[in-house]
């Protein structure tokens, strides 16, 4: 009798999402006020109604509110406010009513697809959150069910607004929806609660940003379809051989779509590289590293955190290119900078943290315990030369024969780690930044010293 409700309440959620229909015939202002009206009424409704049983979650039965109804109205509100604001040709109503689509379908079919696996093992999980955190399957369902729906929502809009004030084609639509979809489904399965704030929101301003620079991308619909194919297949790969997690497995499958369609597969793979190189070498020696206390945590396995404070960097380099082409040759230099510098650093940390002696502080060069944040060592100096040498050389075997850009790369990639280093000493040691923050960083910098070398030697 639960799961029966259980899935009546998912299914009348998903019927929010048929609102989008109306989209296309009332003016963005007339939306704006419903929606905020909506708000209104749903949160006054009493929690001992029928009407609030029959619209209520497990969650909002213990808040007493409809929270869920009201968080995604007063989104949808916010959205449709900033639309107001710029104009529908800078932020268009297909793009809210895709990211409307994408949060209710999606997250009615993952709830749709937890009861399911709910009665083929019972008792495996305490609550539907926890389930659907527990598989990829999930995810995968999100990704195909919410992006389907997003798809059919926004080319609805489009269509019969008569596309005058967003001239873009139904291939570019369905480029913005597939990195939104990809954007929802890693934010659903990172966030605990209030996802229907952050869902709607993320994944809107995701295909906003795209949509913005879409001037600078031709997206052919079926390549599309084989690089999101190729993509989640790595992304997938990653996650059943206990190198990443589903967060990461999905901010994989985001960072390799951009990454391919800006700027190729040559940058994506030179990033995959990276990726390899730092789930094999994790694995190096772990028994050792696990009895000394110092092994990576979760087995090894990467999360969505450690995915873009070392890719961030690379990834808006590599969308930069695909804006910014006339600068290619020094956005290539900075984005392999950042990639070697993320790779040194890996290398040095999951090889260095073998060395059979006392690392010294690289501030102070006093001996400290193998493990402490900003402590070098010979063998993970070797590793950083090594790891950063790695992505020159591939670098100069697939994307440039340039010996300049080779030395600029190894040289970023190596100095970055050693920054990386100084940061854990100093801004790690005294709280002022997580070891993610500082991962940043380092590859910020790794990149601008890759470029301004390049730029030196090439001069």
């Amino acid at each position: 009798m639960k799961l029966s409700q259980d899935y009546k309440k998912e299914a009348i959620n998903i019927l929010i999402g048929f609102t989008v229909l109306l989209f296309p015939f009332f003016k963005t202002s007339y939306l704006l006020m419903a929606f905020l009206a909506g708000t209104l009424v749903v949160s006054r409704i009493n929690p001992d109604t029928d009407i609030f049983k029959f619209l209520a979650r497990d969650s909002d039965t213990r808040s007493g509110k409809l929270t869920g109804i009201v968080q995604l109205f007063i989104t949808t509100g916010i959205l449709l406010l900033i639309s107001l604001i710029l104009g529908p040709e800078r932020f268009p109503l297909f793009i809210i009513g895709g990211a409307l689509a994408l949060t209710v379908f999606g997250q009615g079919a993952t709830g749709i697809f937890s009861f399911i696996e709910r009665l083929r093992d019972p008792g495996t999980q305490e609550s539907q959150h926890n389930i659907r955190l527990a598989s990829a399957k999930s995810s995968i369902v999100f990704l195909a069910a919410g992006g389907s729906f997003a798809f059919l929502a926004s080319a609805w809009i489009w269509i019969w607004n008569s596309n005058t004030l967003t001239p873009v084609s139904l291939g570019m639509l369905f480029f913005l929806t597939i990195l939104g979809a990809i954007a929802g489904a890693l934010l659903e399965s990172i966030i605990i609660s209030e996802e229907n704030i952050i869902i709607p929101l993320g994944s809107a301003m995701t295909m906003l940003l795209f949509y913005t620079f879409g001037f600078s991308y031709y997206v052919e619909t079926w390549y599309l379809v084989k690089v999101l194919f190729l993509a989640f297949a790595l992304g997938y790969l990653a996650y059943k051989v206990r190198i990443a997690d589903i967060s990461a497995m999905l901010s994989a499958t985001l960072l390799g779509v951009v990454i391919i369609i800006s700027s190729g597969l040559d940058w994506f793979f030179i990033l995959l590289a990276f990726f390899l190189l730092g789930g094999v070498f994790t694995r190096y020696k772990y028994s050792y590293k696990l009895a000394r206390g110092i092994a990576e945590g979760k087995g090894g396995v990467r999360g969505y955190k450690n995915v873009f404070s070392n890719s961030l960097a690379a990834l808006s380099l590599s969308v930069a290119y695909g804006v910014f082409p006339s600068h290619g040759e020094i956005l290539l230099a900075a984005f392999l900078g950042s990639v070697a510098t993320a790779t040194g650093d890996t290398l040095a940390s999951e090889i260095g943290e073998t060395y059979r002696g006392e690392p010294r502080m690289i501030t102070t060069f006093k001996k400290v315990p193998a493990g402490t944040d900003g402590g070098i060592s010979s063998l993970g100096e070797g590793a950083a030369l090594f790891g950063a040498s790695v992505i020159a050389l591939l670098a100069f075997l697939f994307i440039r024969n340039d010996i300049n850009l080779v030395t600029a790369v190894v040289a970023g990639g190596f100095i970055g780690t050693n920054i990386d280093s100084v940061f854990g000493a100093t801004l790690q040691q005294k709280g002022y930044l997580s070891n993610n923050g500082v991962n940043l960083f380092a590859t910020i910098s790794g990149a601008l010293i890759s470029a301004i070398i390049y730029y030196l030697l090439g001069s």
